[in-house]
């Protein structure tokens, strides 16, 4: 488990364990399952479930859900595939939802 100390990072909302960096945020506009939901370049600590094909609000993407990797808590989801390619930016990237995540170190 990696422990960042002295960073601006965001923890699971349930576990505390670190899970991203401020810095790697693309993005808050985003929406998630239950609300507000922010795009990463970057994650840590969790583990990536099945892949699937999801219609999202901006088309059809292959996705996986995003787990924390101490209490496997749902934390939102990675974007595999973009099958439009105006979304193709979103490959490789997380989804965190706000309400699974709390800010530390600010």
């Amino acid at each position: 488990m990696a422990e960042l100390v002295g960073l601006r990072i965001y923890s699971c909302s349930n576990c505390r364990n670190h899970v991203c960096l401020h810095d790697d945020i693309i993005s808050k506009a985003f929406q998630g399952r239950k609300g507000r939901a922010f795009l990463f370049s970057h994650a840590i600590n969790i583990v990536v479930g099945p892949k699937e094909d999801r219609e999202l609000i901006t088309g059809l993407h292959r996705v996986a859900d995003i787990y924390c990797r101490e209490c496997h808590d749902v934390l939102g989801w990675k974007y595999l595939r973009a099958y439009e390619q105006t979304q193709k930016y979103k490959e490789g990237k997380f989804i965190f939802e706000k309400s699974k995540i709390v800010r530390e170190n600010w």
